[in-house]
């Protein structure tokens, strides 16, 4: 059996304030339960006041004392973004976010900005609310960035020359992109960080093959075998274990990534993992980041 790290494994919260992002729902609802169990304040970051509540109920059905806020944020929706971060920067103390928030192969659709929503959402999203919150928690010693990947990036490539998919749109090919965009987004993040001086470090992790309702644009025939993989693939409980270890554990250091450690990544307790050389590209890195700077219009400038 492996000892990697489990929900028994995150330390006591009291005092810190963590936001996740899409914890209404599946790896993130899982994850914000456990950190509110632990005495974290907890934000959630959800596209409706009507999840966030249905949410916040069900946490606090079983953590009665449970410290929930709910920040309306359409990951979709620069303005949105913008809206959310200026709420959270000026109210809280933010210790910890979460980036959590996804689309998986959904059939092809626009964000409100006219982003393919894959990329749109996964990354440009992700990347605008972190940029606009990193003043916020670089007020707070030992601060983080989580963000989510997937063992989708393996494999991916970015396609700079046809991010809007004018020219073709291939929803597995385009979810393994905005996984890749998080990777190289998380480990240039971090390089800046480091540069500029800042304590604040940043962490990626997948959560393996976890049955979530963001399965549910998966082909037909994936979507009837699923009952029988079940036994072999992490619960949502099971797949927020790589993002509670990001979040909270005290072995992490700025660039690290965590995911399951069973079955080639798939499920089991979580654990320090690798990404892809293409992830790792320096290069592909810095175009990435500009390329989100001039999408987005969001310069953090580190």
């Amino acid at each position: 059996m492996s000892s990697g790290f489990t929900d028994h494994d995150v330390p006591d919260l009291t005092g810190r304030t963590l936001m996740v992002t899409g914890a209404n729902t599946g790896l993130g609802f899982a994850a914000a339960r456990v950190l509110a169990e632990r005495g974290a304040r907890v934000l959630l970051g959800c596209r409706s006041d009507e999840k966030a509540n249905g949410a916040m109920d069900a946490i606090r059905r079983d953590v009665p004392d449970a410290d929930l806020a709910s920040v309306p944020l359409d990951l979709g929706d620069l303005a949105s973004v913008e809206a959310a971060a200026e709420t959270v920067a000026g109210t809280e103390s933010l210790d910890v976010l979460v980036n959590n928030a996804g689309v998986m192969m959904p059939p092809l659709q626009f964000t409100t900005d006219g982003f393919e929503s894959q990329f749109g959402v996964n990354h440009l999203g992700t990347f605008a609310l972190t940029c606009r919150l990193l003043d916020a928690l670089g007020e707070q010693p030992g601060s983080r960035v989580v963000v989510t990947s997937s063992i989708a990036h393996r494999g991916a490539r970015i396609t700079f020359d046809d991010l809007g998919a004018e020219e073709g749109y291939g929803a597995q090919a385009r979810y393994g992109q905005s996984k890749l965009a998080n990777l190289l987004f998380t480990y240039e993040l971090d390089r800046r960080l480091r540069t500029s001086g800042s304590s604040t470090i940043a962490v990626a992790c997948h959560p393996g093959i976890a049955t979530t309702e963001l399965t549910r644009h998966l082909p037909k025939v994936v979507q009837l075998a699923m009952p029988l993989a079940r036994p072999f693939l992490n619960s949502a409980e099971q797949g927020a274990w790589p993002t509670l270890m990001a979040a909270t554990s005290s072995s992490i250091d700025g660039g690290d990534y965590l995911g399951p450690s069973r079955f080639g990544e798939t499920s089991g307790p979580a654990e320090h993992v690798t990404s892809t050389s293409a992830s790792h590209d320096h290069d592909l890195a810095h175009r990435l980041w500009d390329v989100s700077v001039e999408m987005t219009g969001v310069d953090p400038g580190i």
